[in-house]
């Protein structure tokens, strides 16, 4: 597997990584690789989108779907 080295990580920010890892009775490498892989494995917006623009069916175009969404939130 490759490693992933970070440098010059604020002492603060250190300290609450150390802490948080500590609470979940985990060492700091163990709780960072775990946030890591859950990053991961959430599709960014972008992502999601062009997942949605490559699949076939409506012929709506994006900004109407907005606007309609929006228009329908408006009304509640």
């Amino acid at each position: 597997m490759p490693n992933i080295q970070i440098k010059d990580v604020p002492d603060d920010t250190h300290a609450v990584l150390r802490q948080r890892a500590s609470a979940a009775h985990q060492s700091l490498q163990e709780y960072l690789r775990s946030k890591l892989i859950a990053e991961a494995a959430q599709p960014t917006l972008d992502e999601v989108l062009a997942r949605a623009g490559g699949r076939a069916g409506g012929s709506l175009p994006l900004a109407d779907a907005v606007s309609a969404l929006r228009f329908d939130r408006a009304r509640h």
